[in-house]
């Protein structure tokens, strides 16, 4: 997954993954541009998928 691919979907992922993780807080989910791999293994510790499975779930919310 690449960083404008992050970039551009963002806002509509951000409201997806609220949706299917009620417990993640704005702090849970906060992405900053560059630390990618950080949110990657946040969301990995938070939601208990692994990094493949995170990204495959993502590009599926396309």
């Amino acid at each position: 997954m690449d960083k404008l691919e992050i970039k551009g979907n963002w806002n509509k992922w951000k409201g997806k993954i609220k949706q299917a993780y009620g417990n993640l807080t704005d702090d849970d989910i906060k992405y900053e541009e560059g630390k990618d791999d950080e949110w990657l293994g946040r969301m990995q510790e938070k939601t208990g998928k692994t990094k493949d499975d995170l990204i495959k779930w993502l590009r599926d919310l396309g």
